[in-house]
């Protein structure tokens, strides 16, 4: 029991301020032990299709995928929705109070990153995205913006989840 204990009390010191998040390491290790939970922002326009951004990451690939991210010890949706627009697009949006879509996807084979609680909500942008973000050209690079009209061919697996709203 005392080693268990020294353990823990030797992971919650490497965790620090958990409202900052944790170490990347710390964050690999615990999604292998417990679900992790994340809003992706759904960003549409009448004219111009869906918004969505490149990624390119040991776990999921080259490919587009609807703007997300990870929400944070103490931390509300809200506020992620809003961290998630600035940090992947340069903006701000406003957002429908509730999740149009809850849906969670376990990867049978991959241990880390392998069980996700995905919060879908329609997101409204305030201003444009970075121009200096938007796609053009033939290859994407990692964080690249563009707008599609309908469910592009690379779009990541794991995102198959949300071709009905693209």
């Amino acid at each position: 029991m005392e080693d268990r204990a020294q353990a823990l009390a030797t992971i919650d010191a490497w965790a620090g301020a958990l409202e900052q998040g944790v170490p990347h390491d710390l964050f690999v290790f615990l999604s292998r032990i417990v679900p992790i939970v994340n809003v992706d922002l759904l960003i549409r326009d009448d004219r111009l299709g869906t918004l969505l951004t490149w990624r390119d990451d040991e776990y999921y690939g080259p490919g587009w995928h609807i703007p997300g991210g990870v929400i944070r010890y103490k931390e509300t949706f809200e506020k992620r929705i809003r961290l998630t627009a600035r940090a992947e697009l340069e903006t701000d949006v406003t957002f429908d109070p509730e999740p149009i879509a809850l849906i969670q996807t376990i990867e049978p084979v991959r241990r880390e990153r392998g069980h996700f609680i995905s919060l879908l909500y329609c997101c409204h942008l305030l201003g444009p995205p970075a121009e200096r973000l938007r796609h053009a050209g033939s290859q994407p690079a990692p964080g690249h913006w563009a707008w599609h009209s309908a469910c592009p061919p690379d779009l990541i697996a794991e995102q198959a989840r949300y071709r009905r709203f693209i």
